[in-house]
């Protein structure tokens, strides 16, 4: 009983010590209710191994900064800390991380007003009887922690998240990033004003800031949204006109070859008339090579290469090879959509595109101008592959030492190309590149595994 009692009264009256113990594991419910709500919000994917790091790894260095560095200053260093586990953890981009804090903290300084206030009425305290009484914070703590959990479900259930912050260009992403960074700022100093002066500011000095903190976040978010929006329609154009020309270039094809069919029956007969076998042959290639090119632009469709990203980089290498006189022999056995849920398209679409570049500037100095690109899925080990075969004119090529920095079998080439893809492969343990050759052909094999 006397145990009890003495718990009670450390619990009920100003004990700092006592504080920092229970703020241990509030620590870790606090990263893990915060994961929680901006991966939901912000539609990062995550995985256990990766919820699990992020929780164990930040929430131990928040209790060390509680205990290490002053409480006035312990909200700074967590500020920039906590978009930082947030990138290299769930390798998002840093648009997100940043947003994934803004918003958590939005949502906690609103809900700490709220329920702050009620307990000021309803036990008839102060402020600062909240900040350093343990039993206090402990409740005004677990409710946020709740409303906050249930929020999750709701956003969850009802699908209220965000999910246009990825097809941007470069510009428009350090734009909002900087937008991103204000917004943070913002809250961090307001955070503080209300976390430490509260007991001198009046009700309502607090409750005006507060709401012109909503404000702000509100219209700033709605600014990003929108930017955003228009950089996916500004995509989705470009990928039309994209589609307009791919069909204009085929229904013309079709049209000749339809305008020239009598013709070519005709040239067919005369090789048969005059039992000219070589001839015919030689037609036939011609002939084979033309029906090539519309097959591919066939391929070359939207309703093949169902993903928005991957077809544009596709139309606009090939019209680049096309203008060069290079063949294209495009093959796609997959739905496209399958390899976003194995990495990110940001990535895959760097990759692809250096490696269609290093094709293409392979390919121009060759007599015989050539490039096979095809998607695939294995079944047996749940692998895509994408294969990029080119023909090419410099033999001695070394598989190995292209992939080093600043290295290139070209002229006035920095190198880099294939050394950042190498970097991108040591990041993701998924994926993995295979260099070939042989007489004909220099093959690149980009494996994307589950």
């Amino acid at each position: 009983m006397n145990t009890l009692q003495t718990i009670w009264s450390a619990l009920t009256v100003p004990n700092e010590l006592l504080f920092k113990i229970i703020s241990i594991p509030l620590n870790y419910l606090d990263v893990y209710i915060g994961m929680l709500l901006f991966t939901t919000i912000l539609s990062i994917s995550n995985t256990n191994k990766q919820r699990l790091i992020y929780v164990g790894l930040y929430g131990t260095m928040a209790t060390i900064i509680t205990f290490v560095v002053p409480t006035s200053y312990s909200v700074f260093a967590n500020i920039i800390l906590w978009p930082l586990m947030v990138y290299f953890v769930f390798k998002t981009t840093i648009l997100k991380s940043i947003l994934a804090e803004a918003i958590t903290l939005i949502v906690t300084s609103i809900l700490e007003f709220i329920f702050a206030n009620i307990f000021l009425q309803f036990f008839n305290i102060t402020s600062e009887m909240i900040m350093t009484i343990p039993i206090y914070r402990l409740i005004v703590v677990l409710s946020i922690y709740l409303i906050m959990f249930l929020l999750t479900k709701l956003i969850h259930i009802f699908k209220l998240n965000i999910q246009i912050f990825d097809n941007m260009n470069i510009k428009t992403k350090i734009l909002l990033i900087i937008n991103a960074l204000l917004i943070v700022i913002v809250l961090a100093m307001q955070f503080y004003l209300l976390r430490f002066y509260s007991v001198s500011m009046p009700t309502f000095i607090t409750l005006i800031s507060i709401i012109g903190l909503i404000a702000y976040f509100a219209v700033s978010l709605y600014s990003m949204i929108n930017v955003s929006k228009l950089e996916s329609t500004k995509i989705d154009l470009e990928n039309a006109n994209n589609t307009i020309h791919s069909l204009t270039i085929l229904h013309d094809q079709v049209r000749s070859f339809k305008h020239d069919f009598d013709n070519m029956v005709n040239s067919i007969g005369g090789y048969v008339v005059n039992e000219d076998i070589e001839g015919l042959k030689k037609y036939y290639n011609q002939l084979l090579e033309e029906c090539h090119k519309t097959n591919n632009l066939y391929a070359l469709s939207p309703t093949v290469i169902n993903h928005p990203a991957i077809y544009h980089l596709l139309a606009t290498k090939y019209y680049e090879a096309d203008h060069k006189n290079i063949q294209i022999n495009l093959d796609v056995f997959l739905d496209l959509n399958e390899i976003e849920e194995r990495m990110k398209i940001y990535d895959f679409t760097r990759i692809l595109g250096i490696l269609l570049d290093n094709a293409i500037e392979a390919t121009v100095e060759c007599e015989k101008k050539i490039i096979n690109v095809t998607f695939r899925k294995e079944m047996s080990n749940n692998m895509i592959a994408v294969i990029i075969q080119n023909t090419y004119n410099n033999k001695d090529v070394n598989t190995e030492t292209i992939y080093q920095k600043g290295v290139s079998s070209k002229e006035n080439h920095s190198g880099l190309g294939l050394w950042k893809i190498r970097q991108i492969l040591m990041h993701n343990n998924n994926l993995n590149l295979f260099t070939t050759k042989n007489e004909e052909f220099f093959t690149q094999q980009f494996e994307i595994f589950k």
